[in-house]
């Protein structure tokens, strides 16, 4: 027979899971329990939180926010804020959350030191409330990569493109778009985060862009071919100016900041070769050029030099996208006649056609595009990285 100590040991041992189980009632009744973790946000659930509590979310990468409605999406200039989106090609700041990236997390989230970043998954944990009087997310306490990981950003790779590395990054929004579609997701890219120079500003950026490679003291005239000093630009006989490629008249954009001042259609030339060129359309055929030899013209056209015939095709094709009448100025088109005047047209699309596939983009092209993206306007000519691109767009 069992004793008393062995009866109260089973009272005891019949007691605990009873006393487990209303333990457990009681924690879920009055709300003890742990937690789930909180679900992560999506940057458009992110967008209408911002109530200043914290929240976490993820998205990806997309650019750094520099104002209310400006985001570089290459050429970064600091490491202090981000911009992620619920998709990676997303280009409109309204659909965007603005990221403060605070000291401790600078060195490896800034865009600037880690432009590899762009279009990367990433999860932060912060006050959700507005920056740059823009949706945001400030006072970052968690920053890490993909769908929580941990993984820490290195610069190894680039999405700010180089002369020769690829451009797939800045160009993903008009990637498998063809016709159409393509010229306009290539007019958004052309168009964001543009810096525009002063007329006054080109000159400088010229003996840059255009300087001989045989003379660092000289500039490379574009029709003649010809190498001047830099210092000798100016307006009088002797002298280099800035040759519109795509006429001022054609679009009545004269040389305000814009069109005006593009660095992708201008270029040095003589000041007499730059007025016998005029306004003229280009195409083939006409009486030679004194002192631009290569050249031809006639009473509507300008055929240039065999050397620069793929050059002047793709920067018409450039105009013609990047300008399309939303931005105070002419909608500019390439069209398939000569003797436009001052219609924003200019032509003749043909044979620019054949020039272009005649003459594809060389290294000195391809070099200046880069400088132009990196130095100075902050966007591309589409054309020379893509030249596949023509035939889609313009047949």
């Amino acid at each position: 027979m069992p004793g008393p100590t062995t009866r109260h040991r089973r009272i005891v041992a019949l007691l605990v899971p009873v006393l487990s189980g209303l333990l457990v009632a009681t924690v879920s009744v009055f709300g003890f329990s742990q937690p789930a973790a909180a679900a992560s946000l999506t940057v458009a659930q992110a967008i209408s939180s911002q109530t200043g509590g914290s929240g976490t979310v993820t998205g990806y990468i997309v650019g750094e926010p520099t104002a209310t409605d400006t985001v570089r999406f290459s050429g970064f200039t600091g490491d202090t804020a981000l911009a992620i989106a619920d998709s990676a090609s997303t280009t409109s700041t309204g659909s965007m959350l603005y990221v403060q990236i605070t000291s401790s997390y600078r060195s490896s989230f800034g865009l600037l030191s880690n432009p590899s970043l762009i279009g990367k998954q990433l999860t932060v944990t912060g006050t959700l409330t507005a920056y740059f009087s823009h949706a945001g997310l400030k006072s970052p306490s968690a920053m890490s990569l993909g769908g929580g990981s941990t993984t820490s950003p290195t610069a190894t790779g680039t999405a700010s493109p180089t002369a020769s590395s690829t451009t797939d990054t800045y160009y993903a929004a008009a990637l498998g778009k063809t016709g159409s579609s393509l010229k306009s997701a290539l007019h958004t890219i052309t168009s964001t985060g543009v810096t525009k120079l002063s007329y006054d500003g080109v000159w400088t950026a010229l003996k840059v862009t255009d300087q001989d490679p045989s003379n660092s003291s000289n500039v490379k005239l574009f029709y003649s071919g010809i190498s001047r000093s830099k210092t000798l630009n100016g307006g009088s006989s002797g002298n280099w100016n800035r040759e519109h490629v795509w006429p001022q008249s054609h679009g009545d954009f004269g040389t305000s900041a814009g069109p005006g001042t593009d660095l992708h259609h201008l270029r040095p030339e003589d000041v007499t070769i730059n007025a016998l060129r005029g306004n003229l359309d280009f195409d083939n055929g006409g009486s030679a050029v004194s002192g631009a030899s290569g050249n031809y013209s006639d009473s509507d056209s300008w055929e240039p030099r065999a050397a620069v015939k793929g050059d002047v095709a793709r920067m018409l094709f450039y105009m013609a996208v990047r300008y399309s009448g939303d931005d105070g100025f002419a909608d500019l088109e390439v069209n398939n006649v000569t003797g436009n005047g001052s219609v924003p047209y200019t032509g003749k699309l043909s044979t620019l056609i054949a020039w272009h596939n005649a003459d594809p983009p060389d290294s000195a092209e391809k070099a200046r595009n880069q400088l132009i993206y990196s130095t100075y306007q902050h966007n591309r000519n589409p054309f020379i990285d893509h030249p596949e691109w023509a035939a889609s767009i313009f047949g």
